[in-house]
């Protein structure tokens, strides 16, 4: 009796261990599906709010960076809010992606309800920390979230808005670094961001039109208003306009040094500028600049320079 005893109490712990981790295992695998729908990648764009500390001759301030850093947070769970949002309203378009169906959400890995659940605590804790910074900030914040949430429901719909509002989340990013900070950021700069942003959403846009193909409009309706020949027309308009605007600010913008040495950082963008180019026109890429950036090594070398070189001419660490 003793020894069917431990026999049974034996197969019993075996149970429960391998119960426990089949719990765990399904846990960890639901966390992580929670973790892609945020979109991390996507938060290399929140990057932006940092500019203004790095502009503005800030980024040896501790009080300062802290700021900047809780602004950047902030940012990253108002926008994962807001992309879960955007996956809601686009659900049954996203299952006719090729790439897009196996989002968690339109593949069903995570329910609707979880997923505004998700949202709603993220949108209310980071607008909570957004006023607890600054007033300023938390409207620029809230402003942001608004747009996104009528680029989802309308503006996404409307042609040449919907490449507008985009952008206008990325000059957002920057006005808001700056207001965390209390500074002011060069309007050059906010320019240049604008047109830079104009032009990754174009190249999304194109993209978007070449994989689909004839199932575009079905995807996404605006794409019939766009042709691969009128995007190509726009990109060449922006990629201009960009690298005028950027080389204008080098040797005029007053926050920067008097010699214009930052006119040596412009080599730097106009290569990324030209890069990117090379992969759309190319390589046929251009859907995700957030993977670009991680995964196409010249382009990132390029923008990794460019960020050294600009901090060393602000920063000047020899005189």
């Amino acid at each position: 009796m003793p020894y069917q005893w431990h026999n049974n109490f034996v197969m019993k712990q075996s149970k429960i261990q391998t119960t426990n981790r089949y719990i765990n295992s399904a846990l960890f695998k639901y966390l992580y599906t929670i973790i892609v729908e945020l979109r991390p990648k996507q938060w290399t764009k929140n990057l932006l709010v940092f500019a203004g500390l790095v502009f503005s001759h800030n980024m040896l301030s501790l009080p300062a960076l802290l700021r900047s850093s809780a602004a950047f947070v902030i940012f990253c769970a108002v926008s994962s809010a807001a992309y879960i949002i955007n996956d809601l309203a686009d659900v049954e378009r996203d299952r006719l992606h090729p790439v897009k169906r196996l989002r968690p959400i339109a593949s069903g890995l995570i329910s609707e309800p979880t997923a505004i659940s998700i949202a709603s605590l993220l949108l209310i804790c980071s607008l909570i920390a957004s006023f607890l910074l600054s007033w300023s900030f938390a409207l620029v914040t809230v402003v942001y979230f608004l747009i996104v949430v009528l680029y989802s429901f309308y503006l996404k719909n409307v042609v040449l808005l919907d490449v507008f509002s985009v952008a206008s989340g990325f000059v957002l990013r920057a006005v808001a670094g700056t207001l965390v900070i209390n500074v002011t950021l060069s309007s050059w700069l906010i320019l240049c961001t604008l047109l830079l942003s104009l032009f990754l959403a174009l190249a999304k846009r194109r993209h978007e039109l070449l994989l689909l193909e004839e199932k575009a409009s079905v995807h996404r309706q605006i794409l019939n208003e766009y042709s691969r020949v009128f995007l190509d027309q726009l990109m060449a308009v922006v990629t201009s306009s960009t690298i005028i605007a950027y080389s204008l600010y080098t040797f005029s913008a007053a926050s920067l040094p008097n010699d214009r040495s930052m006119m040596l950082t412009i080599p730097f963008v106009i290569y990324a500028i030209f890069r990117y180019l090379y992969l759309i026109y190319q390589q046929n890429e251009g859907g995700n600049p957030e993977t670009l950036l991680l995964q196409d090594k010249p382009l990132l070398i390029s923008i990794v320079l460019w960020g050294i070189a600009v901090v060393l001419i602000l920063y000047r660490p020899w005189a």
